[in-house]
């Protein structure tokens, strides 16, 4: 804010985003869900341009201030980056070793149309509040779903809503959970307070999603017949050595991430320990990729060549049935690349916005309307999902409208508590609604789904927002200061 000369006006702050949600209008119906292929990278460049444009002629900031302000947005998304990377190597492993293809095996002997959809949002739930992770649960126990759901007849959209809704869930609720940390730590108030307020909210979302799921399931009725999955159980366990030992790997991981064991060197000894499982267990499959690539050499120089490929290439297996060859197919890092372009674009995006200061002029715009306890919730709500919208990064969307509400709601008598939920509630389940965000882009990269043929069917997603909404207008389940809490609180803003 130091380089800014030019206070930007209202309608200079906005002009970026409206130019890029008109482009990306736009792009969405010209290229479909071919957007994360390059054209909503384009975009995010073009409506940076008019952002930089404005900031250096209008604003009269200077060209190595809004420079380092896109360094600094991007270096702040290179953890994420890194994650989604091995995820990728992760990906390829564990198709490559059998893991995911074990995981569909078993699925498939367990889990019916009726209860699919409800079983998979309660599955992916409970693993997330295990791990604290909702993209770790997507990239494991999701994708494995998916195979199962597509195997059963479902569409890819619903079953990717059944399985973000779950995901989501629990890492709202899960105590490992970063953004569940991350929100009341700004909001001024301890973790286990506000996961305990959170149930007021979050558990009526996710029981109407599991109405939902469930009503779904019982009159739904997928394509998939009891043949057809005989059929693909019978071909991946021709074409794979299913065994319980694999399971080895993924419980590892998840054990290590409840250990709070860090991301990044975890996800790299799940990428490791399955390409260990694949030499250990696959050899045939690794035998007929290499016949398919003509290596010569010794079973072990295959094995490394093969192995290797998987994590950072495209892994394809092919059999007899075509839905289990849809199955078998896995990026590596490579496979990621095209998120992280996107990422990189949403980012330089959103740094230009901030060291401009058009998102402080639109901050302070939203907080100037606020003159109720629900028309603040409804603020905060928002502003979460703006930031969403334009930072592209559901951190930034958590970190920013914190600090800017946390006075507002202690002056007004409202505790921390109420301010953290509502983050979650909009900040934390919203992102993944997003194409260019870095959680939406993320989980549709994962999946192989494209963000808005998904986001439609993340109900829980969708509900929490309204009903955190709701509890505000209606004034249930807030917390507020006693008198002489507000007392003590107006005594020591006076000392400071």
């Amino acid at each position: 804010m130091g380089n800014i000369s030019k206070r930007p006006t209202i309608m200079e702050a906005l002009f970026p985003i409206i130019f890029l949600i008109v482009l990306l209008a736009i792009n969405i119906k010209v290229f479909g869900t071919e957007g994360l292929s390059g054209s909503n990278q384009l975009v995010l460049i073009f409506a940076s341009g008019v952002a930089g444009l404005i900031a250096v002629f209008r604003l009269k900031v200077k060209w190595a201030a809004v420079e380092k302000g896109i360094i600094n947005s991007i270096s702040s998304a290179m953890s994420s980056i890194l994650i989604l990377l091995l995820i990728g190597a992760l990906a390829g492993t564990w198709m490559l070793s059998g893991i995911v293809p074990a995981m569909i095996y078993y699925g498939l002997k367990v889990l019916n149309p009726t209860v699919f959809l409800l079983a998979a949002c309660v599955v992916c739930g409970v693993v997330s509040i295990a791990t604290g992770s909702s993209w770790t649960t997507v990239a494991t126990v999701g994708v494995a779903l998916l195979g199962i759901g597509k195997a059963l007849g479902f569409s890819e959209g619903l079953i990717g809503g059944a399985i973000i809704s779950g995901a989501y869930f629990g890492d709202k609720m899960s105590p490992l959970s970063d953004t569940t940390n991350l929100a009341p730590a700004m909001a001024g108030t301890d973790l286990f307070t506000h996961i305990k307020h959170m149930m007021k909210t979050t558990i009526p979302s996710i029981t109407i999603t599991l109405i939902i799921f469930g009503v779904i399931g019982l009159l739904n009725k997928p394509e998939g017949i009891v043949g057809q999955v005989e059929d693909i159980s019978l071909v991946i366990s021709n074409t794979f050595n299913i065994n319980a030992w694999l399971f080895l790997v993924p419980l590892i991981v998840i054990f290590l991430i409840i250990k709070k064991a860090p991301a990044i060197p975890v996800l790299l000894a799940g990428s490791i320990l399955g390409g260990i499982f694949a030499v250990l267990f696959q050899q045939e499959v690794i035998h007929e990729l290499a016949m398919i690539s003509e290596l010569e050499g010794g079973i072990g120089f295959k094995s490394f060549v093969i192995v290797f490929r998987s994590l950072y290439g495209e892994t394809m297996i092919v059999t007899s049935n075509n839905i289990v060859n849809e199955l078998l197919v896995t990026g590596g890092m490579a496979g990621m690349l095209y998120t992280v372009w996107l990422i990189i674009c949403a980012m330089a995006f959103g740094g230009i916005l901030e060291v401009s200061g058009m998102l402080s002029v639109i901050a302070e715009a939203v907080i100037s309307k606020v003159n109720s306890v629900g028309s603040l919730i409804a603020s905060t709500a928002g502003t979460g999902l703006f930031f969403n919208i334009t930072t592209s990064d559901q951190y930034l969307a958590i970190l920013v409208p914190g600090r800017m509400y946390a006075d507002i709601y202690r002056k007004r008598g409202l505790k921390g508590e109420n301010l953290s939920r509502t983050l979650e509630d909009s900040a934390t389940v919203t992102s993944v609604l997003i194409p260019w965000n870095t959680c939406g882009a993320t989980q549709a990269s994962v999946l192989g789904v494209a963000t808005l043929t998904y986001a439609p069917y993340c109900f829980f997603n969708i509900i929490s927002p309204f009903m955190t909404l709701l509890f505000g207008y209606l004034n249930w389940g807030i917390n507020y200061y006693s008198e002489k809490e507000m007392k003590s609180i107006n005594k020591e803003e006076s000392l400071a």
